[in-house]
């Protein structure tokens, strides 16, 4: 037992990487967390338990083999990990920083459960990639044999992505269509530097064009192409559009100057700090700088939002969220390094309505929790007479996305939709009832999380090569 490397967990604490000072970190747009040095990264791996039943690995969508890559840390064998690493996960580096760790793999750690404080997953998995990077270790695809197939994918998001490299590897020509002129989605344009910087999104880009996938930027279906179009040109086409549609708010003055999306306010901020010039950025209209904000929401864009405000020179950053901490959709871990950088939350509060236009103000009413909805999360209700003005120069809306409606869009009426307005396919596959089209990720799931995404992707390209495969057999008999 004396080279056992792992099973430390009672003799070494839990210890995630140092996070940088809220005073400085909320000053720039850089990660907020240090990397692991080498013998750390092995220290905390070793405290890995390597239990019969792995519920870290059940309880991430990709299903990753986690305690396989903690061993392979802990013993010194980082190339392998990031082999084990990559081969379930299109993109490790990435969901190491952007994860809700704590509600996933993290959360359902054994010897969490048993008081000793979880494993950092997420830290051991961001390093072992980041590591892997800087050794060279990871390679532009290159496929054993180029084959004749082709697929189309509509949205360079992580869904997209995900399928274009699996797809990729086994020889199918690839074309990615995106509306924006960088690829990536919401994890260029969302996402801020300091939870995801921008060079760990765009080498990946570059990995897989290096490796022949082909982008046609600045392309938006249904306006430069239609999805027929994209059809004919394609054995297979995978509707991988997100969603970006934002749910509204009512209310009296909810349209008055001052009031903005979400998605329009971070992809301004993201712009700015590709060095892009942002007319809207420049003129104010999405810049917090010396004013008072109000963020409504209580999701990870609301703390997307409200982080960003801070780091823009806001003179005051506030959240209204409608229930209470406990019930809050959005990582706690996310709530507390907003806290630690000055956002103060308003729990228990929603709008009412709005003063001024230029907006002045937001008309706040109090709620309580009373019974439990259809969800088993118990409902908001008004506390009659409790409003009160909060004042505000910029409000900002991070209420979540919907649908936009893409039967309509692409001119495409017998593309099979919910009744919210998502993609019908199934789940395991992605296949819709158009023949040779799929659809993956938020578009089918609603709004969810990247990891989701990247799992769907990854589904549906192994049933496109299944269905490519079964064709090719038929062919030879």
């Amino acid at each position: 037992m004396a080279n056992q490397p792992m099973l430390k967990f009672v003799k070494v604490m839990r210890d995630m990487p140092e996070k940088r000072d809220a005073n400085v970190r909320a000053k720039d747009f850089q990660e907020i967390y240090a990397e692991y040095a080498d013998a750390k990264a092995k220290e905390q791996s070793s405290r890995c338990s390597q239990c019969g039943v792995p519920y870290c690995q059940s309880h991430c969508p990709l299903h990753n083999n986690i305690p396989d890559w903690l061993r392979l840390t802990a013993e010194g064998r980082l190339q392998e990990a990031y082999e084990v690493s990559q081969a379930t996960n299109t993109f490790p580096e990435i969901c190491g920083r952007i994860c809700p760790q704590d509600r996933l793999c993290e959360g359902n750690c054994v010897i969490e459960q048993s008081g000793h404080g979880t494993v950092t997953i997420g830290a051991v998995e961001k390093y072992i990639t980041d590591t892997a990077w800087d050794e060279g270790w990871v390679q532009p695809i290159k496929p054993h044999a180029e084959r004749t197939e082709s697929v189309g994918i509509i949205g360079a998001g992580p869904g997209g992505l995900a399928a274009a490299d699996v797809l990729r590897r086994q020889g199918i020509q690839v074309t990615i269509y995106d509306r924006y002129d960088r690829a990536g989605g919401l994890l260029t344009y969302g996402i801020p530097g300091f939870k995801l910087e921008k060079p760990v999104v765009m080498r990946r880009n570059d990995q897989l064009e290096a490796g022949g996938v082909r982008f046609k930027l600045n392309c938006d279906v249904g306006g430069d192409m239609s999805f027929q179009e994209i059809r004919d040109q394609h054995d297979a086409v995978i509707i991988a559009t997100g969603v970006y549609k934002t749910r509204d708010l009512q209310g009296p003055g909810s349209g008055a100057e001052g009031i903005v999306r979400a998605i329009d306010y971070l992809t301004a901020s993201n712009r700015k700090s590709f060095g892009d010039a942002v007319p809207e950025f420049e003129s104010g209209a999405l810049n917090a700088e010396g004013k008072k904000v109000v963020v409504i929401g209580g999701g990870d864009t609301a703390m997307d939002c409200v982080r960003t405000a801070i780091r823009q020179g806001a003179t005051s950053v506030k959240c209204l969220y409608r229930r209470d901490r406990a019930n809050m959709p959005g990582s706690q871990r996310e709530v507390q390094n907003a806290e630690e950088e000055g956002v103060k939350f308003e729990w228990l509060t929603a709008p009412k309505g709005f003063k001024g236009d230029p907006v002045t103000g937001v008309i706040v009413e109090k709620m309580r929790l009373g019974l439990p909805d259809a969800t088993g999360r118990q409902s908001p209700e008004v506390i009659e007479g409790s409003d009160y003005v909060e004042d505000a120069d910029i409000v900002i809306k991070a209420l979540g996305f919907e649908p936009e409606d893409l039967p309509t869009l692409w001119g495409q009426p017998e593309l099979p939709v919910t009744r919210w307005g998502t993609v019908k396919a199934e789940f395991t596959t992605g296949a819709t009832d158009l023949d040779g089209v799929y659809a993956v990720g938020d578009i089918v799931r609603g709004a969810s999380l990247v990891v989701w995404a990247i799992r769907d992707g990854r589904d549906c390209a192994e049933a496109i090569l299944d269905r490519f495969n079964g064709a090719k057999s038929v062919a030879a008999e």
